[in-house]
């Protein structure tokens, strides 16, 4: 009988002991599916023109503020991922947030994301997400440690950087190809514009025959006016990237933009631009970054200049990184415009150039 009472006491502590590991692994699993991440850019620069409002250009909406220690971009971000569910959630601050979310109400200026997604097959990798997400144009994001260059080119500022609306993405089985449709609330909106009643829609294809070329199309289908005076937008993004050595890599980018001159119009004004940027790489600590870029909206459909050839213009700049570690980023660029037109100001008089300096320090974690 003793024997029968020590075999169930045995069983009792051995089962509990099994529960109680099985709850800790389980709390360790879901701990597992959630991610905290955070990101800290502040900056200094000084632009040579000097104004006196402390504001760079109007065409620039990153690294914006003259003469003065800031925060470009700030944010916490919260992950979940677990296997055919996920979900992403993104508070930020700074005078990045100040300048692109100018036309959110209220805390919509201070999401930088927050969607939701399924996998709706079993077999493949295809996931329909909804929410707020950054742009799938452009190869410049609002994280500075993921772009190359410290400031971001003009087809960035003036593309969208953000969208809100519902995408269907697919990763082929050989992680070569990704394809996605999008139905959006607008050209970088969260908030349509009022009276604007006609979705947007965009597609994306990404195409990686190795680990060292990428190639990219995006493209914007929409209205960014009412429905009164709707002026239908036709944009496409292209670019690509290429790890031609270990050292040295290059990208490539043409934008092209075209949009109805007015309502039911079969006349369109248009604006593009080339970018082509070079970085070398002499060790695993320092980078060094050349961009060539130049804009040409004669018509001013996004950057009106009032002046007679619009905005045409070349952009230069160069910029040096150094990692403190592998998260600690401090870098330094030069950088200038060059306009066809007088659409800058220098010692308070109209100028076709512009030079500024800027330097930041940014921390991931």
């Amino acid at each position: 009988m003793k024997n029968l009472y020590k075999i169930t006491a045995a069983y009792i502590i051995f089962n509990s002991a099994f529960s109680i590991s099985n709850s800790a692994h389980a709390q360790k699993d879901s701990t597992r599916s959630l991610s905290f991440s955070g990101y800290i850019e502040t900056y200094y620069s000084y632009d040579f023109a000097n104004p006196g409002n402390h504001n760079r250009q109007p065409f620039a909406y990153s690294f914006n503020r003259h003469n003065e220690f800031n925060l470009n971009l700030g944010f916490v971000k919260l992950a979940y991922n677990k296997g055919r569910v996920r979900a992403n959630i993104a508070l930020m601050a700074g005078t990045y947030s100040n300048d692109n979310l100018a036309a959110e109400p209220g805390v919509l200026k201070n999401i930088l994301e927050a969607n939701a997604g399924i996998k709706i097959s079993a077999k493949k990798n295809l996931w329909v997400d909804a929410g707020i997400f950054a742009s799938h144009i452009g190869f410049e994001s609002a994280i500075g440690k993921d772009c190359w260059n410290l400031t971001r080119g003009i087809l960035a500022d003036n593309s969208p950087y953000y969208e809100s609306g519902v995408k269907l993405g697919y990763t082929s089985d050989n992680e070569k190809w990704f394809l996605s449709a999008l139905v959006l609330n607008g050209w970088q909106r969260i908030y349509r514009v009022n009276g604007n009643n006609m979705p947007a829609f965009g597609h994306q294809v990404t195409f990686k025959p190795n680990s060292k070329i990428t190639l990219n199309s995006s493209s914007f289908i929409g209205s960014d006016k009412p429905d009164s005076t709707r002026q239908m937008r036709y944009f496409h993004n292209f670019y690509g990237i290429f790890q031609v050595h270990q050292k040295f890599a290059i990208t490539a980018g043409f934008d092209f933009g075209a949009e109805q001159t007015a309502k039911g119009s079969s006349d369109y004004n248009t604006w593009y631009t080339p970018v082509l940027m070079l970085r070398v790489s002499p060790s695993s600590k320092f980078n060094i970054a050349a961009r060539g870029e130049y804009y040409s909206d004669s018509k001013g459909v996004l950057i009106a200049t009032g002046t007679p050839n619009g905005f045409q213009t070349l952009g230069y700049s160069l910029n040096v990184d150094y990692l403190f570690r592998e998260n600690i980023m401090w870098r330094i660029e030069g950088r200038a415009f060059a306009s066809k037109d007088n659409i800058f100001s220098l010692d308070n008089k109209p100028a076709a150039q512009n030079y500024f300096i800027t330097t930041s320090l940014a921390i991931s974690f």
